[in-house]
């Protein structure tokens, strides 16, 4: 058996896995400018009201590509607001159909190569970028500043586009994601409660992750997250650029502020934002 065919049953096992257990999860109860540092966006449209299910064209990534890893960050406590995020039910990657079938060519790609993508967040529905808001206007919270926002003041985060009231997510089609090399080593939990690491330390110093190096932690609000940034070289560069290229051939454009966030065009719902749940029964038979 090659080391690929070896490679894909590992990882279609750790999927299937995955399926299995998260299909019958309880839900997890949430807490109660161009910038996009967040995945947040100023343009307006239309929200859609709260649903239980999501339209029709709209499909978990793993029924789609199977060996992509997942990293829901937003469904635990390890992300710049320190708590759940509200309308993550279940850890699990949702995006339209064209979506998913590009990040599946995307997939094939990368593991020819060695590597694995590896999802942090996909559709966002609107209650939990409302979520963001809250927390953003709540500048007494500072409870992961230390590691997520360090050199940037919590009163300048909409001015500085880091949040916003719209957020790309919730149409569905872009997604934030990083490289992982194969055998994928595992991420190490977060433990609640421990000393936090500016992200944008090295990546020996900051948080577990088991991504290549990229110079930053996902979701760092400071400007060496932007994918050019010049300071950004050697490895960290390369490792920006194979996401970056890999992603572009497949019809995805890069955000220029942050090196994970990547949407696919055209998008299916350029001007609306959707509120159903990130959960399997939203997509039940899609």
């Amino acid at each position: 058996m090659t080391r690929l065919a070896s490679t894909l049953r590992a990882l279609a096992a750790a999927a299937a896995a995955l399926i299995a257990v998260t299909a019958g999860a309880p839900g997890a109860s949430g807490a109660t400018g161009t910038s996009e540092a967040s995945g947040t966006s100023g343009t307006s449209g239309p929200t859609r009201p709260f649903s239980p299910t999501a339209p029709e064209e709209f499909v978990a990534l793993p029924t789609v590509a199977p060996t992509i890893l997942q990293d829901i960050r937003y469904i635990t406590p390890h992300n710049f607001v320190g708590e759940p995020v509200d309308g993550y039910e279940q850890p699990l990657c949702i995006l339209t159909r064209p979506a998913a079938q590009a990040l599946q060519r995307a997939q094939w790609t990368l593991l020819r190569q060695g590597y694995s993508l590896k999802v942090y967040d996909c559709y966002r529905p609107q209650r939990a970028v409302d979520h963001f808001v809250r927390w953003a206007k709540d500048l007494a919270d500072e409870r992961t500043k230390p590691e997520f926002y360090p050199r940037v003041d919590k009163s300048r985060l909409f001015t500085d586009g880091y949040i916003a009231e719209k957020s790309g997510h919730s149409r569905g089609s872009t997604v934030d994601l990083t490289i992982v090399e194969l055998p994928a080593k595992p991420t190490l939990p977060y433990v609640p409660g421990e000393k936090l690491v500016p992200c944008y330390a090295p990546q020996g110093e900051r948080f577990r992750d088991n991504s290549v190096d990229m110079g930053t932690g996902y979701d760092c609000f400071d400007t060496l997250s932007h994918t050019d940034d010049p300071r950004i070289q050697g490895e960290q560069r390369a490792n920006r650029q194979l996401l970056k290229t890999t992603l572009a051939d497949v019809g995805f454009t890069n955000l220029p502020e942050e090196w994970w966030h990547f949407t696919h065009k055209p998008e299916l719902f350029p001007d609306t934002y959707f509120d159903f749940p990130v959960s399997w029964p939203s997509v039940m038979g899609h």
